[in-house]
């Protein structure tokens, strides 16, 4: 039984659904990072950043490799930074739209 394309996306976006998870995929936008960088980049214990990254290992969303006795971890695909930064701009023009809302408040409140 398939799962509709919906749910499947639902499923992607609950497993970006955590800070430690968007953190690591905006490091690795710039490529591959062994856990050790990644742990010194995120402010979280080592066994939480571990279930973060199963959690985004599972959902085929980063890949991991053994380098000796480093894990070093990448984005699956390109696609998964094009989203990051669609993020980014979707972010960028709601804010944009809530400071000119500020703006008319605080101008209407100043005249009134």
């Amino acid at each position: 039984m398939t799962v509709p394309l919906y749910q499947a996306k639902a499923e992607l976006f609950r497993a970006l659904g955590h800070p430690a998870r968007i953190r690591v995929l905006e490091l690795l936008q710039s490529g591959p990072l062994p856990v050790r960088d990644l742990l010194s980049a995120i402010d979280i214990e080592a066994s939480s950043l571990s279930q973060q990254l199963a959690v985004l290992r599972r959902a085929g969303i980063v890949t991991a490799t053994r380098e000796g006795a480093t894990v070093v971890y990448a984005l699956s695909t390109v696609d998964v930074a094009d989203l990051m930064f669609a993020a980014r701009r979707i972010l960028t023009e709601l804010l944009a739209g809530q400071g000119e809302l500020l703006a008319e408040l605080r101008a209407e409140a100043h005249s009134g």
